[in-house]
């Protein structure tokens, strides 16, 4: 029902612009009028059926044109009818051997400055049809004979294309009308008056395929000859793989295979050559032609080309009814929409307007090829030098100076960064910062003498490494990786008993003093202690420590993402947990900030409604999660080792505010004690590890399931659970194994590492 509804329509839409375009194809290519239509029709049944896109449409490319005819020129047609072939075989041969996916890396700038070039090149050359003359042989000079055009006389010519355009602009508007096709419903209308005036402009289909001749091999140099072929191949490749990846950005039906399309171009450019046909590749025209009139598989492309097959053969003259001005003008407003400035917004935020005006200048000033290769030049430039772009900062706080540098440190920055540690006073405390993914050798020798060079002059330089220890490694003379490293993930998470901060002076000179893992970045050679000192001598905290490594290294990182959600917060979770050191909640969650409503006590106990004594502090949270946060999501989560649930089940400390705070827990220890005395009741199943068969641990696991039966007793969550709009979960965390356990139908199972779906 959808190929009847969808792609049929299309086909013809496809079949009825092919026709013109591949018969002008072959005028400028110097070849048979018919080549354009064989190359036409292999490239929508053989391309179509057999190639990666399911709605790319391939056949004779203009942009090939040029190319052709200079090889018509040079070698003969019949000569440029293998080279044709055998470009074919070389493309067979690369897409089997699976490079077509190399085309993925193309920037998307590119692409769509590519589609806006090609658009506006067929704008140009149609415009002149509509206006009832004749195209010119290049972009620019459409340009300069525009104003003469428009100045002649042209008769029932505009009336065609004004008449096609007008019911282009407004058939999308009609609902009733929108299940024929904008296109087709067009080129119908304009028919008529056509018919009527008089005023066709017939095409000469007189001799059709029986001018065709087969290919003989060509004479002349072989290196001229294999430059034809590697030519031919890899331009028809190129721009049927970069036509493919533009097709994705126009449907949302399945991706395309880059290896098969190219395979299937191969196929197709064998049997085109073969049959005197003209060179096959993907065309941008004709694949936007058939997404925008609706095709939804590969049945439109291989219809449009069974189409034209048969209208050739059997019904060739009924071509002729259509008039060329109504399908130039459908062209040129095709052309026109190809040129989408959206495209060229969205790449404002990324800085790649350039890369678009810059290609669709080039295809159109130059030419199809030439434009994209200016583009994909231009492109790769700007990413070198975004790669190797490098930030260094200098400020001087509370008596230290600080050298922040972020980005790639090579070659190009070594004069940004003398420049910059030249502000640094003689003699002054510095901090630097290295938050690089790269150093080179010149960047290291830069760093390392200006380094000595202050320590000599009295100063002390505390170097830190936030990603991979470049210059630490090449201080000791380490290999280090070949390529750009990701940042290091190794210290935030860590106690800070165990993350090394300010090493031996020795170091890395000689072996760190420490002789557990190495999970510090930095090379301090300030001081040996590891602690930051007050002015009065006292020892900061591991508080305060690690606030200011915060402030060196996360802030900086977050800061744009905090500022964003600065005024309000959107969670999706009110999490319930213990207050217990070792649980995380954003450790084994994986989550960050605005994720999680969390609600901390001991026990993870959530006090049944009307519970005696009151606790308005959860039940707060609870009904501002609910009432005005509007999560979806209430989870409790349980841990092993629970000193709360020791304290149930043995004697309860001599602390008043917590023997009140545990008589929430009794539900839980009744619960448990139930499962103990009932032979017939089956033990909640322990998670994997030592500690699951524990008293403790099962009491631990036990209250989960109390607490969430604990939620349901509160009338506003419980008509949100009945509703269907929030949801009750429990976890439980293994502290020994690392594991988190969810609670389903069979009791707490393991998270499993990896989803059902990779």
């Amino acid at each position: 029902m959808s190929v009847l509804r969808n792609d049929v329509p299309a086909s013809l839409v496809v079949f009825l612009v092919a026709v013109p375009l591949s018969l002008g194809i072959s005028v400028a290519s110097g070849a048979p009028i018919a080549a354009g239509l064989v190359a036409a029709v292999i490239g929508g049944v053989v391309a179509g059926a057999l190639g990666g896109s399911v709605v790319q449409v391939s056949g004779p490319a203009a942009g090939l044109a040029l190319i052709v005819a200079e090889l018509v020129h040079k070698f003969g047609w019949r000569a440029t009818c293998m080279i044709t072939l055998l470009a074919g075989l070389l493309q067979l041969l690369l897409g089997l051997v699976r490079v077509a996916r190399a085309a993925l890396g193309v920037s998307p700038a590119v692409v769509h400055g590519m589609l806006a070039g090609v658009g506006i090149v067929i704008a140009l050359s149609q415009v002149h049809i509509v206006l009832g003359g004749k195209p010119q042989s290049s972009a620019m000079e459409n340009v300069l004979t525009l104003p003469a055009q428009i100045a002649d006389h042209h008769g029932h010519a505009v009336l065609i294309g004004l008449l096609t355009v007008g019911v282009l602009l407004v058939w999308r508007r009609l609902p009733k009308v929108r299940v024929v096709p904008a296109p087709l419903a067009a080129l119908l209308i304009a028919a008529v008056p056509a018919a009527m005036l008089g005023c066709l402009t017939k095409i000469d289909l007189s001799g059709g395929f029986s001018s065709l001749q087969h290919p003989l091999l060509p004479q002349g140099e072989w290196f001229a000859i294999v430059s034809a072929v590697l030519l031919v191949a890899l331009l028809a490749g190129v721009e049927s793989l970069l036509t493919c990846v533009a097709s994705d950005r126009m449907h949302s039906g399945p991706r395309a295979n880059l290896d098969r399309e190219l395979t299937a171009q191969g196929v197709a450019n064998v049997i085109s050559g073969a049959c005197g046909g003209l060179p096959v590749a993907g065309v941008v025209v004709r694949t936007t032609t058939n997404v925008r009139a609706g095709a939804r598989s590969r049945w439109s492309t291989v219809l449009h080309g069974v189409w034209i097959l048969v209208f050739v053969v059997a019904f060739g003259w009924m071509i002729g009814l259509i008039p060329m001005e109504a399908l130039a003008a459908l062209l040129m407003f095709i052309g026109v929409q190809m040129v989408n400035l959206g495209h060229a917004r969205n790449l404002r935020n990324h800085r790649e307007m350039p890369i678009y005006f810059v290609t669709m200048a080039g295809v159109v000033v130059i030419g199809l090829a030439e434009g994209v290769a200016i583009g994909l030049a231009l492109a790769a430039l700007l990413a070198l030098l975004r790669l190797t772009r490098v930030s260094v900062r200098v400020r001087e706080a509370d008596g230290r100076w600080r050298v922040a540098v972020d980005g790639s440190l090579t070659f190009l920055a070594v004069p940004r960064l003398t420049r910059s540690l030249a502000a640094v006073p003689t003699g002054a405390a510095v901090d630097l910062d290295l938050n690089i993914d790269f150093m080179d050798n010149a960047a290291f020798e830069a760093l390392q003498a200006w380094r000595l060079e202050h320590e000599r002059g009295g100063g002390t330089v505390d170097v830190d490494e936030v990603h991979s220890e470049w210059y630490v490694n090449a201080v000791s003379g380490t290999r280090t990786s070949q390529g750009k490293t990701h940042m290091r993930h190794d210290q935030w998470w860590l106690p800070w008993a165990h993350r090394r901060g300010r090493l031996d002076p020795a170091w890395p000179s000689s072996a760190p003093p420490e002789s557990g893992h190495a999970y510090g970045a930095g090379v301090h050679d300030a001081a040996p202690s590891t602690d930051v000192e007050r002015a009065d001598g006292a020892a900061l905290p591991g508080l305060i420590e690690g606030a200011r490594e915060f402030q060196r290294r996360t802030a900086p990182l977050m800061r744009p993402l905090l500022h964003g959600m600065s005024r309000d917060q959107a969670p999706s979770h009110l999490f319930i947990t213990c207050a217990d050191s070792r649980v995380v909640p954003n450790l084994i969650t994986s989550s960050g900030p605005g994720d999680l409503f969390t609600a901390r006590n001991i026990g993870n106990l959530v006090p049944r409604a009307a519970s005696a004594p009151p606790d308005e502090s959860v039940t707060a949270a609870i009904e501002y999660a609910v009432g005005v946060l509007e999560v979806q999501t209430i989870t409790v989560c349980g841990h092993s080792g629970c000193g709360a649930m020791a304290a149930l089940l043995g004697k309860t400390p001599d602390l008043p505010g917590l023997r009140g705070w545990l008589r929430h827990g009794t539900l839980s220890l009744d619960r448990f004690r139930s499962f103990e005395e009932s032979e017939a009741a089956e033990e909640p199943p322990g998670p994997d590890g030592a500690s699951g068969g524990s008293r403790l641990d099962k009491l631990c696991r036990i209250n989960v399931i109390q607490q969430l039966d604990n939620l349901r007793t509160h009338p506003l969550v419980d008509d949100l659970v009945r509703s269907g709009r929030l949801e009750l979960t429990g976890l439980y965390f293994d502290i020994g194994t690392a594991r988190v356990h969810v609670l389903d139908d069979d009791g707490f199972t393991p998270v499993p590492e990896r989803s059902v779906t990779e």
